[in-house]
């Protein structure tokens, strides 16, 4: 995944380990004694702290699924290693004072999914020089990076536009659609961006082609509203929405317009909003990235660093980004969801119930989709 703007230079290794991981930021730490560390706190050599910062607190997605994976997976492998302290914030600045406040605090290997991760180089740079192994999560920040875990962005990108182009029908030949890009400051939505390239060049025309300021849903409206005013509501055929934040934005934008019928419209996370939107017919599909996998990964790499371990049994390929080669890195599989499987993928895999989806507003649409029945 050569990353910087994506991740072009993947090197595989036959792949041992299956299957997950996108906007505020959580920070964690978690002290024990789990076997030999290089910080300072804890109680002598045999501690392991392990700092962790997420992107995402509260509600979100990493809030909901992410974090208390990596907890559960960090406790059972290292029992003694309780969460101490939890942060969030959106704010790239606020996320290197974090991250800045782990290393003086001495934990031992962080693990990192960065807001801005070229912002966040001299932080990770400042974790090298004290000797701190950083495992990148979901984003690949710049600076000596000593593990990756994501998922692999040209196939999610692919996903959704394959199943765009399925859903346009006879559309797909020919006809305009809409691109809702990702922040440029995000190097996976280069990569998503890509991925769908590849397959929509040559087979529809892209109208208009938007990179999402800091992944807002409101500038999504914005940027949308625009579209339709500049294109013709009639003449958008169908709208790759990078994620499933983004999807909504583009469905309020067209529904504050009254655009019937409702081109298909993309997504990805899976998130509950998305699922029910997916039932209801105003969003066409999302990308389902089952976090586990790669939360259990990412724990797994950081106390092997964290005891002074090779992770090369963990990963399953390498990537390189603009500042370093070679990271070890675990590249997980993605999958479509449409109104078809999402009893067999979410509903299946835990992250939301029938119960959930399908509200009483919601319960005849449910009843069409066959959900619960």
């Amino acid at each position: 995944m050569g990353l910087g703007v994506g991740l072009s230079a993947v090197k595989r290794r036959s792949l041992g380990r299956a299957g997950a991981a996108a906007v505020v930021a959580v920070g964690l730490v978690l002290t024990g004694a789990c076997g030999g560390g290089g910080g300072e706190s804890g109680s002598g050599g045999d501690s392991l702290t392990v700092g962790v910062l997420l992107p995402g607190g509260g509600a979100s997605r990493f809030g909901q699924f992410d974090r208390p994976l990596i907890e559960k997976r960090l406790k059972e492998l290292c029992p003694d290693c309780p969460a101490a302290t939890v942060a969030a914030t959106a704010e790239p600045a606020v996320q290197r004072q974090q991250l800045d406040a782990m290393i003086t605090k001495g934990v031992d290997v962080l693990i990192v999914a960065a807001v801005d991760p070229k912002a966040l180089r001299s932080s990770v740079e400042a974790a090298d020089r004290a000797d701190i192994p950083v495992v990148a999560y979901d984003r690949l920040a710049q600076g000596p990076i000593s593990g990756y875990v994501t998922f692999d962005g040209d196939a999610v990108g692919k996903l959704q536009a394959e199943e765009l182009l399925k859903a346009m029908g006879d559309k797909a030949d020919g006809g305009q659609i809409v691109m809702m890009n990702g922040a440029t400051t995000d190097p996976n939505a280069g990569w998503y961006k890509r991925g769908a390239l590849s397959v929509l060049e040559g087979e529809v025309k892209i109208g208009k082609s938007y990179d999402t300021v800091g992944w807002r849903p409101e500038n999504g409206y914005v940027n949308m509203s625009g579209a339709i005013s500049a294109l013709g509501a009639e003449n958008i055929d169908g709208v790759l929405a990078a994620n499933d934040s983004l999807a909504g934005a583009v469905v309020s934008a067209l529904n504050a317009s009254a655009v019937r019928p409702l081109p298909p419209v993309t997504g990805q996370d899976a998130d509950l909003a998305a699922i029910q939107r997916i039932v209801q017919g105003s969003q066409h599909m999302t990308v389902y990235k089952p976090f586990e996998p790669a939360a259990d990964a990412a724990a797994e790499m950081a106390v092997a660093l964290g005891r002074g371990e090779s992770v090369d049994s963990i990963a399953t390929g390498t990537v390189d980004s603009p500042t370093d080669e070679d990271i070890p890195a675990v590249l997980l599989p993605s999958v479509a969801v449409t109104v078809d499987n999402i009893e067999e993928t979410v509903v299946k895999d835990g992250m939301h119930t029938i119960d959930q989806i399908c509200t009483p507003k919601l319960r005849p649409a449910c009843d069409r989709a066959g959900l619960g029945t």
